[in-house]
């Protein structure tokens, strides 16, 4: 699917609020076909999102450490997790420790799937991506880890009131762009 029709379909998506606010946009290269061109996702008329651009004004991980540090993170832990850790360890650990150690495994987790996930934006990942997005389910998108699925299905016209007011526990575990979009959808209801 070319690029003006990929752009236009995603666009009959957004929800009305963020209509002309949310924008798809992408360069070429007319002369270097080799050479990716930059696609991007703006928001008032402000890149928010560079596919190919490490130097975005949302905030890129580098490192695990870098996320197990972010105070900004918040991982709710639950009791099965500190449970499981209890039996891993046999019992031999203090009880306020098992939760130290609980939050620190689910932290490693997270931090690989989000350094994961943000080291395969691209444009030639966001066509792939929305073409996907287009033919999947919006539940799919949402309970996806993919970070560019997670925010066409955030600002989607499909996804309502009720949904996203129910999202605030799972959004804290996605990436800061994913987070940066639902706030601003929560900020049009």
């Amino acid at each position: 699917m070319s690029w003006s029709k990929l752009k236009q379909q995603l666009e009959s998506f957004l929800c009305p609020a963020l209509y002309g606010r949310v924008e798809y946009r992408a360069t070429g290269y007319r002369y270097l076909p080799d050479k990716a061109g930059i696609c991007y996702i703006a928001v008032d008329k402000k890149n928010i999102l560079n596919m190919s651009d490490i130097t975005t004004s949302i905030r890129w991980y580098q490192t695990e450490l870098e996320i197990k540090n972010d105070s900004d993170i918040q991982i709710p832990i639950s009791n099965e997790e500190i449970e499981a850790v209890r039996k891993n360890t046999k019992g031999a650990v203090p009880e306020d420790r098992l939760k130290v150690i609980a939050r620190n495994r689910k932290i490693s987790e997270h931090a690989k799937v989000l350094l994961s996930a943000q080291s395969s934006l691209s444009k030639s990942n966001f066509i792939v991506v929305a073409n996907k997005f287009l033919s999947i389910s919006i539940e799919e998108s949402i309970d996806s880890n993919d970070i560019l699925l997670n925010i066409l299905a955030l600002v989607d016209r499909r996804v309502g009131k009720k949904r996203i007011l129910n999202m605030t526990e799972k959004m804290k575990l996605k990436h800061p762009i994913v987070q940066y979009f639902y706030e601003l959808r929560l900020s049009t209801l």
